[in-house]
């Protein structure tokens, strides 16, 4: 009996996706699709505010309006990435890169020392509001003059495998760990999603479409949500823990009962900025991260939509525009800088579309209901858990989405081995060491009297995709780096480092109103 031969040839393109970066579904799908993703990134957008704000001396009520903010932004860089950055169909949202630099602004001793709870909140906002401003100068520069782009140089496909790994499994954290805090909910979720998105997933009961799995997120949570509330007027959380409560019931935000019917947010509606050099320098760590963690997203979002991998000149373009978005986040106070919603890229994948259009509506979604805030705060106030759940999911997808990028190298060479499993080991467990040390010591492992300096590592060594980016391309590009073209995936990846290299990258990455003729590709 003759051998049988299986093989299994690189798919530049993923199967089974229906809709591609410029095709759309009909317009009612889209609707319902664009609020789907609208409904997936509040999760993040509420938990970073609702984690800093009470921190600053925020009343529930200052915690509404930096909700109301953060979303009312992030629906206008959205629209400008979408239409003038990379134009991938990207959610630009809050980003926990910032975290621990706003963190050591609120623990700055000259704010500490403010009683009045108000007016500490207010001076806080002002000086991270500064930092984040002249920060965003950083990614501005980067971007526009074309410098992340030269350095694109030095990724392969064996060094972005890694990084887009754990741009999902980096955020740990956020999946089960969440979920166990309140299992009643989290556990029946994670279970609904997954029989909607693998089980029930070709039953096709409205207008031939898979509405199990095309809309999978919305049904779950709807579902869900009602579950909990049914649980929360039904008295079972009234002999629990305070902690269990805040996880579990459904009026534990305090969102809709503090949220204004009507707010228009507007820049420096806080206050004037003010400015400090070690705060505005150890955001730019934040900057760095958040860059590098975007880039890993935008690669991983034009694969789902079907897209060619974007050119150096349209990451600089986009890091560019990314920057403005930071500038906004500073004029505004969203508390927080910006970065591509990780979550929402994962479900590009999992509804299997890919439409920029469907982004644009939902950033028109983001701005309309941060306005009308009462309504924003409903969807605002759905139990965390329940976005844990998703993640469990989306986050996995977006893992393995990066562990799809391996079929373009050699995985049967020692050195490819060694370089991946290295940069995703110190991924996870250099960040994880950081965390720890903050967890108990209160601060992070570097510790000096220079707290810029403090917060510029600490930052930096805390994002999982930002160790794993400097220990593959240090050894992706120092260790037989002329030999080892072809494992590395180089020839498949070269093409789609310039612009012109391959026709399609100008049906995906042109800029609308004909304005390639006053900003030609590079």
């Amino acid at each position: 009996m003759g051998d049988i031969v299986i093989s299994h040839p690189p798919q530049e393109q993923l199967q089974d996706l229906e809709f591609c970066i410029d095709s759309n579904p009909p317009w009612d799908q889209t609707m319902i699709l664009a609020f789907q993703n609208y409904i997936l990134m509040l999760g993040t957008s509420v938990m970073i505010p609702s984690m800093l704000v009470p921190l600053m001396g925020g009343s529930n009520g200052d915690k509404a309006r930096v909700i109301q903010t953060l979303l009312f932004v992030a629906g206008i860089k959205t629209l400008l990435q979408t239409l003038f950055g990379t134009r991938l169909p990207a959610i630009i949202g809050g980003s926990y890169a910032f975290v621990i630099p706003v963190l050591s602004i609120i623990g700055d001793p000259s704010l500490r020392q403010i009683s009045n709870n108000q007016e500490r909140f207010l001076q806080t906002m002002r000086a991270i509001q500064g930092a984040v401003i002249v920060a965003s100068s950083l990614q501005i520069v980067i971007g526009y003059s074309q410098l992340w782009g030269i350095f694109s140089r030095f990724f392969s496909p064996l060094s972005m495998s890694p990084v887009m790994c754990l741009l999902g499994l980096g955020l740990l954290e956020n999946g089960f760990p969440a979920v166990g805090k309140c299992v009643e909910i989290g556990i029946p979720m994670l279970l609904t999603v997954i029989a909607f998105c693998l089980y029930l997933k070709h039953i096709r009961i409205w207008k031939d479409t898979p509405v199990f799995e095309r809309f999978s997120i919305l049904l779950s949570i709807v579902i869900i949500w009602l579950y909990s509330y049914l649980l929360t007027v039904g008295g079972a959380y009234r002999h629990v823990p305070e902690k269990t409560k805040d996880h579990c019931r459904t009026d534990r935000a305090y969102l809709i009962s503090s949220a204004p019917w009507f707010k228009f947010p507007y820049p420096l509606q806080w206050g004037a900025p003010t400015f400090n050099a070690g705060h505005s320098f150890a955001m730019m760590a934040a900057v760095i991260v958040s860059q590098i963690e975007s880039t890993g997203a935008y690669i991983a979002a034009s694969r789902f939509a079907m897209a060619t991998p974007p050119p150096a000149y349209v990451l600089s373009r986009g890091i560019g525009w990314q920057g403005i978005g930071v500038l906004l986040d500073g004029l505004y106070g969203t508390a927080t800088g910006s970065t591509v919603s990780i979550e929402n890229v994962g479900l590009l994948g999992l509804s299997r579309v890919g439409s920029r259009r469907i982004i644009q509506v939902s950033a028109g979604f983001m701005i309309f209901f941060s306005i009308l805030g009462k309504f924003g705060a409903l969807f605002a106030s759905i139990p965390f858990p329940i976005f844990a759940a998703l993640y469990c999911v989306l986050f996995g997808l977006i893992t393995s989405l990066g562990l799809s990028f391996l079929q373009f190298t050699n995985m049967n060479c020692m050195r490819n081995m060694f370089i991946t499993g290295l940069s995703l080991f110190l991924g996870l467990s250099v960040p994880q060491y950081f965390n720890q040390f903050f967890s108990s010591s209160g601060h992070g492992p570097v510790h000096t009297r220079a707290s810029w300096f403090d917060g510029f590592l600490n930052t930096v060594f805390s994002s999982a995709p930002t160790v794993a980016l400097i220990v593959a391309i240090v050894l992706d590009n120092t260790v037989d780096v002329e030999g080892s073209k072809k494992d590395r995936g180089m020839p498949w990846w070269a093409k789609f480092r310039n612009f012109r290299g391959d026709v399609r990258n100008e049906e995906f990455y042109t800029l609308p109103f004909n304005l390639n003729r006053f900003f030609p590709p590079t």
